[in-house]
């Protein structure tokens, strides 16, 4: 929840659809792999068709974000070749994956597909400074560029497993993976100016 001055903070722009790749064919595959394989940090994210009924078992993820400084790339699971790019990134010691929230997005991507990812630090907890909990990216944005990140409970619950994503859709899930990359490196700036 923000609070009222977070309220009146400008709003994040956030990644633009041109910069957005969704891996679909082999070329868009073998592209992917090699920006992504190239990068020290990558942002990171998850998203899952959300369950509504009490005991009802999540069958996600079904959509894996990664992005670059550059670039986003967005994985459908189904959509192969993206289990094997994301294997090779994902399960890689030398690339750092950044973002918000990670360990259930870890645990089903073992569960579901069989990858142990490595070498990934979770924001929510890195970014606290002495407080209790965890901090999320709306507030993290708030912090550290003085801006409001607009995410929207309506998209949030929309159903990922859709074969065709909205635009609403791809740009949100873009964003969550970039906006951490943004923010990992602002704070790595901020800790080296101490």
């Amino acid at each position: 929840m923000l609070t009222d001055q977070e309220e009146l903070l400008p709003p994040y722009d956030g990644i633009k659809l041109a910069d957005v790749r969704m891996v679909k064919s082999d070329r868009d595959a073998a592209d992917a792999l090699k920006a992504l394989l190239a990068m020290d940090v990558l942002g990171f994210d998850t998203e899952s068709k959300p369950t509504f009924l009490k005991g009802e078992a999540s069958t996600g993820p079904h959509l894996v974000q990664l992005a670059t400084d550059e670039a986003a790339y967005l994985f459908q699971i189904g959509a192969m070749p993206a289990v094997a790019v994301l294997k090779a990134v994902l399960e890689s010691t030398t690339i750092l994956k950044v973002g918000f929230g990670l360990s259930d997005d870890v645990k089903r991507l073992k569960a579901k597909l069989g990858i142990e990812t490595s070498n990934v630090l979770d924001l929510s907890t890195a970014l606290r400074k002495n407080e209790r909990n965890t901090l999320g990216a709306k507030t993290a944005v708030a912090r550290f560029f003085g801006q409001r990140l607009q995410k929207s409970k309506k998209i949030t619950t929309t159903n990922w497993a859709l074969p065709r994503l909205t635009e609403k859709q791809i740009l949100y899930a873009a964003d969550d993976a970039h906006v951490a990359l943004k923010i990992y490196r602002r704070w790595r700036i901020d800790q080296a100016a101490q």
